[in-house]
């Protein structure tokens, strides 16, 4: 699993975007399956914990930014709240993870990847002796407990890519199954000189930074191929929240209908992103490629919540969930099929300061003050205006849904089963 930092759909250009260059994922996507309406909450830790452990961001607790910046002694406690990556290791996999682990300051807990479920990692280490560090060039990794000393003059994502090859290099030869989650550095701020900015003496920005992860994106999928193993290695892209959009410098600034950071797409306008509850800040690419049980060029418009990662991991590797073990997701293997899934009625994202909403696919509803937003055509997202007997409706069915979706509450009112089943 490639996992994207900071890009929302908008991005990429088989999502219909104008403002970028994505031709890697745009092959990716047409060699696979893309789901038009996937969602995480908008900012990392909430969209990033909802993801190990399957969990809505009001059960799993973590709402806000863990300050591992600040050096904090915080974490995640993946003892309490089990991950899929444990679940697969039990199972026999080989399990590793790369770059961004804002989960837990590595200096104050040495042993919390590992804990998490991952055998092996290659992280940015955010504090060493005392000082922050980078993660671009000159960037500070820390490979299965020991920081690398021969990167130096480096770029960090490029680093990165290079373990995930040999973790899947090394996989094969042991004749291993394997799970990598690889948590791409790119196109989080600071907006820097990518290697090929540098080569080209061009200025650094946004876009450069998003079609350079395209391009790693592809070399990844070029070694699936190189290693003869795309028969049986899914490979799934999806972003951790909407890209931030002070880092776009909108060149229409100025002109109708457009702000100083409005994205463009085919459908519209975008405007807002990452730490905002709407959609430019929740909306996000999910792309899988792989087998050829996966159909070409399929899109489906489902709905999909980043918590059903975990059940959809499960149920390709053949892993059973304990039945004891409540999470909120549910498996999307039939639709990356090609088949008819179970598909879910609703989403749920969660940002401190600001709650929480629901969307179903048409309205947004927030838990705190019972704003509703109008979301029938995306991306303009308009406040639902008076009441009326069908707001009135709207509210109070998804209204219903925030009673049951509590910290120690009952599962949500969608049948998830207690198993996930074995694939075909």
């Amino acid at each position: 699993m490639i996992y994207a930092d900071d890009i929302g759909y908008e991005a990429l250009n088989c999502y219909g975007g104008l403002d970028f260059k994505t031709p890697r994922l745009d092959q990716m996507a047409a060699a696979g399956m893309r789901f038009s309406r996937a969602y995480a909450s908008p900012v990392c830790t909430p969209s990033r914990v909802s993801l190990h452990t399957g969990l809505y961001t009001t059960r799993h607790g973590h709402l806000g930014v863990l300050p591992v910046h600040h050096g904090t002694r915080q974490k995640v406690d993946f003892q309490k709240m089990p991950t899929f990556a444990q679940l697969l290791r039990s199972r026999g996999y080989t399990t590793s993870v790369t770059g961004k682990w804002q989960l837990a300051t590595l200096q104050v807990w040495p042993d919390h990847i590992r804990d998490a479920g991952f055998d092996s990692w290659c992280i940015w280490q955010i504090w060493r002796d005392g000082n922050k560090t980078l993660r671009h060039w000159n960037p500070t990794l820390n490979e299965d407990g020991r920081v690398r000393e021969d990167i130096a003059d480096r770029f960090g994502p490029d680093v990165l890519a290079d373990y995930v090859i040999e973790q899947m290099t090394e996989a094969k030869a042991a004749g291993k199954p394997f799970f990598i989650l690889h948590n791409e550095l790119l196109p989080h701020d600071p907006i820097i000189e990518t290697p090929d900015d540098r080569a080209l003496g061009r200025q650094a920005q946004l876009g450069n930074m998003i079609h350079y992860m395209d391009k790693l994106v592809g070399r990844l999928l070029d070694a699936v191929e190189t290693l003869g193993i795309r028969d049986n290695t899914y490979v799934v892209f999806m972003g951790d929240n909407g890209t931030h959009d002070v880092d776009f410098k909108n060149p229409k600034s100025g002109q109708p209908h457009e702000l100083k950071h409005t994205r463009h797409t085919i459908a519209g306008n975008v405007n807002g992103g990452k730490f905002q509850l709407n959609d430019a800040g929740t909306h996000v690419p999910l792309i899988v490629w792989g087998p050829k049980s996966v159909p070409r060029g399929a899109v489906s418009d489902d709905l999909v919540d980043v918590v059903d990662l975990f059940p959809t991991f499960c149920e390709l590797t053949e892993t059973a969930i304990p039945a004891s073990l409540s999470i909120d997701g549910r498996s999307i293997v039939p639709q990356i099929h090609g088949r008819v899934g179970t598909p879910r009625a609703w989403v749920h994202h969660g940002i401190a300061g600001k709650g929480e909403n629901l969307f179903d696919g048409s309205w947004r509803l927030f838990r705190k003050d019972s704003k509703l937003l109008d979301a029938r055509n995306l991306p303009a997202e308009p406040p639902a205006g008076k009441a009326s007997e069908q707001i009135d409706a709207v509210k109070n069915r998804l209204g219903s849904i925030f009673e049951k979706i509590t910290p120690t509450g009952p599962r949500p009112p969608e049948p998830f089963p207690a198993r996930v089943l074995v694939r075909e």
